[in-house]
């Protein structure tokens, strides 16, 4: 018996909005549930227990930042944000509120499908089950009980903050993750400002590992937010 498809829950007020969605979504055989403010919206994360949720900002019982540190209480179900708000403050707020990824109004549906994907395969939620010792993205390989890094079977030495930075990207892939949360992460919380320590170690980790830094295929940028784990594109 074929498991059943993933449901998608869309947080949305605009209904030719969740019409669309629902259309695009259904003709990927997703299942959609939906909601139109913060109060359906929480019911339907604890009755339906989505797979994923698609979540626009304004709602008109309250703020989709504050909905998605809520439901983060709980649940680590994937979020991605769907919003007309393009402001970088925006994007840092929400993905600091636990949000995986942001998506701008007007957007392409493939880009959300390929996004949606993206926060699917990750599958090493917290609580989910006991850490894979080894890490794989594309041509990077690391071995976390070894503390061995390569890149296309060549060993590469690294750090100890470049690996604690190299290794909580790749048990994130394709999800942005803020200045802030790296920070946080890496250094401390004393340390969430110092984004010029973050650009050093960067600029570092990328002239080990990536073929040509200039033109990163694995550790990617997204400018004044912070840095994602590119996931290889299929061919």
């Amino acid at each position: 018996m074929s498991e059943p498809a993933p449901l998608a829950l869309v947080v949305e007020d605009e209904i030719q909005m969740r019409r669309f969605l629902r259309t695009a979504l259904a003709a990927q055989d997703y299942r959609v549930a939906e909601a139109d403010s913060v109060r359906e919206a929480l019911a339907a994360a604890t009755t339906s227990s989505p797979e994923l949720i698609l979540l626009d900002l304004g709602l008109p019982d309250g703020d989709g930042i504050e909905l998605t540190r809520r439901i983060r209480e709980w649940s680590q179900v994937p979020i991605i944000v769907i919003s007309a708000r393009g402001k970088e403050e925006d994007k840092v707020a929400a993905l600091d509120a636990g949000a995986d990824d942001y998506l701008t109004k007007p957007f392409s549906v493939k880009e959300l499908l390929a996004r949606m994907r993206v926060a699917l395969r990750r599958g090493n939620l917290p609580g989910a089950g006991p850490p894979n010792p080894v890490l794989e993205v594309g041509a990077l390989r690391i071995d976390q009980d070894r503390r061995e890094v390569r890149v296309g079977g060549r060993e590469v030495h690294v750090t100890p903050i470049e690996y604690r930075l190299l290794t909580l990207l790749a048990r994130n892939p394709g999800k942005v993750l803020t200045h802030r949360q790296i920070l946080k992460e890496v250094w401390g919380p004393p340390y969430v400002n110092e984004t010029h320590y973050l650009r050093v170690f960067m600029a570092q980790l990328r002239r080990k590992i990536e073929a040509d830094p200039a033109r990163p295929r694995l550790l990617g940028t997204e400018p004044g937010v912070g840095y994602r784990m590119l996931e290889p594109t299929a061919p």
